[in-house]
């Protein structure tokens, strides 16, 4: 048989088992750890560990390492995404085993306590600004730098191919993949990395957000260099930064400097809101495409 169709019955083979049907809806709905599912199906951790090595094996599931932990999700791309995808969509939305299984992973992610805080009305400004950013252009691959608690990953998730949000503070992506699930953004991973080192291919996202983190990098050009590899030829780089009506002339100096050596091009950051702006943004593109205004 082709390794195509072994594939596929191998994946009948492992979504047989009911736990396992369980454990791929679930991955498919948030990455999730060992623990966590272990506590969501009742079973031992070394009864879920087998089933997630088969689902890992029939190219149902992929583990990754994010810092101590090892989470799993479905896979978004890669062989036989297709499929995999046709495959999945057979299972049924209203099941309610799935159901109660994610109500349950839910509860265990908001024992931490929820502490987001409210949206203001200069932070509606920006996330309409941003918005307006997706209606220009498609946002594709989507990478957000210093995503903190996801709360940018959350608007925009659902308008992007995929999204990853990356940052350092293991408590900040903990939270972040709570407010994801109940966000519902099934596309979206969060990672560990260091802002000047991260692991991802070159090329490999059609935007990028350097969210807030740019005044507070020890070196603010190697930041931007390391995300300008990162990001495809025709993609666009947004700096965004809180900023008040002082350091705003400064700031804008400095973006324009710290793109140039990047060799990116910058449009005229705007501030948001125009009076009394809580932020400034500009968008940043490569030489192989012209600069869209922010």
């Amino acid at each position: 048989m082709r390794p195509a169709s072994t594939r596929l019955l191998l994946q009948f083979k492992a979504l047989a088992d009911p736990v396992r049907a369980r454990l791929v809806a679930l991955c498919g709905l948030a990455e999730c750890s060992v623990s966590e599912l272990t506590k969501v199906t009742g079973q031992s951790q070394p009864r879920v560990s087998q089933h997630l090595k088969q689902l890992c094996a029939a190219h149902l599931l992929e583990r990754f390492k994010d810092g101590h932990f090892v989470y799993y999700r479905v896979p978004n791309e890669g062989e036989g995404a297709a499929s995999r995808r046709s495959l999945l969509a057979l299972l049924p939305d209203d099941e309610p085993r799935f159901t109660k299984d994610v109500n349950t992973l839910r509860e265990i992610r908001s024992q931490g306590g929820r502490v987001v805080a409210p949206v203001s009305d200069r932070d509606r400004s920006l996330h309409r600004a941003l918005v307006e950013l997706t209606v220009a252009a498609p946002l594709g691959d989507l990478l957000d730098i210093g995503c903190g608690q996801g709360r940018i990953l959350k608007l925009l998730a659902s308008r992007a191919q995929r999204a990853v949000g990356v940052d350092i503070d293991s408590d900040a992506r903990r939270r972040a993949r709570a407010e994801l699930l109940l966000a519902g953004t099934p596309n979206t991973t969060l990672r560990q990395g260091d802002m000047v080192s991260l692991p991802f291919a070159d090329q490999e996202f059609d935007t990028i957000i350097l969210d807030d983190v740019l005044c507070e990098a020890p070196d603010p050009a190697a930041v931007i260099q390391e995300a300008a590899r990162l990001l495809n030829p025709g993609g666009r780089m947004l700096f965004l930064a809180s900023v008040s009506d002082a350091d705003q002339k400064d700031l804008r100096v400095k973006f324009a400097a710290w793109a140039a050596a990047a060799g990116l091009r910058l449009a005229p950051p705007r501030p948001i809101p125009t009076n009394q702006p809580a932020w400034l943004l500009a968008v940043a593109t490569t030489a192989e495409r012209k600069s869209v205004a922010a």
